[in-house]
């Protein structure tokens, strides 16, 4: 099996509107050479900035990952990184003209098919990994936090979220091996809770939300006053609470979804390293906070 660097053989593009800012645009892939690494480039800004996925270049996490360089920033980068590592892919440039990747469904999935209808190319540099060869961890107690990453030959993953209600408690997804990315992480997407819908469409959070880019839990009684309030915000006809606490908008891909999910990001929030990791990593409620604030751990152990 090649270890060699990969890149894309054709530009492809993904449109649609970012989540939180409304913005309906443009993102494209490129090919780039060996060692470029993964870059966004602002096309929409004065001299096209570009901001490497680095994680020295996070400035925020509320929702989602954001990177930032002099000003430029690209909000919402989870989901585009984790479908780039998920395929092996090391070099691209990424064009956008807007200041967040759109959203499509909440996953990963449309960036994974835009990728592979553009195929790779193996380039002639070896992968530089970074090779886990002790244990590293962090924990946050008072939040119940805790990630490690430990010496394994390939990368894998186990998640672990826990919401503490009846509609979302305490679930598990595993990663096996890189290869099951597409099929059994990528399709899974984002979810939010009622209140926080709430919280965040009184707030003018969410302009490029819908109800087809996340799964949607219930957790506490909500009268048809309310469905329909929500059914009309959304331009749906009707909305209603399945048995198992979900609004009715979409179905479950898997029963643990939720979980696979928050292991989707985390995949993509590490990509920020810069480099494929040959290690497992065992997260207990991870979020964009704890991912990126781990990434930075692991770069530091690496230095020393």
């Amino acid at each position: 099996m090649s270890d060699k660097q990969k890149t894309i053989k054709n530009k492809v593009s993904v449109k649609g509107l970012g989540l939180h800012t409304g913005q309906n645009g443009t993102l494209t892939f490129h090919p780039a050479p060996e060692g470029h690494g993964i870059k966004f480039r602002r096309i929409d800004l004065e001299g096209q900035p570009v901001i490497d996925a680095d994680i020295e270049h996070v400035v925020g996490t509320e929702r989602g990952t954001t990177i930032g360089v002099n000003g430029a920033k690209v909000f919402t980068i989870e989901h585009v990184l984790a479908a780039l590592i998920g395929l092996g892919i090391d070099n691209v440039l990424i064009d956008l003209d807007m200041e967040e990747i759109p959203i499509q469904d909440g996953s990963a999935k449309y960036f994974v098919r835009a990728l592979q209808e553009a195929g790779t190319v193996e380039q002639r540099a070896e992968k530089n990994y970074i090779i886990i060869t002790e244990p590293i961890s962090m924990e946050i107690p008072e939040k119940k936090v805790r990630i490690v990453v430990e010496p394994a030959e390939h990368f894998s993953a186990l998640v672990v979220i826990n919401f503490e209600k009846t509609v979302l408690g305490e679930q598990a997804a595993h990663l096996h091996h890189m290869d099951d990315f597409p099929e059994e992480i990528a399709p899974c997407r984002t979810f939010v809770f009622l209140h926080e819908l709430e919280f965040l469409l009184n707030n003018d959070l969410i302009k490029g939300g819908d109800l087809n880019n996340a799964i949607v839990f219930i957790n506490r009684s909500v009268s048809q006053e309310e469905l329909d309030r929500l059914a009309t915000l959304f331009n749906k006809p009707k909305v209603k609470v399945k048995p198992e606490g979900v609004l009715n908008n979409l179905d479950l891909y898997f029963e643990n979804e939720p979980a696979r999910h928050k292991l989707l990001d985390v995949i993509g929030d590490l990509a920020l390293l810069g480099r494929p990791i040959k290690g497992r990593v065992t997260a207990h409620r991870p979020g964009h906070h704890t991912n990126t604030e781990f990434a930075k751990i692991i770069k530091k152990q690496l230095k020393n």
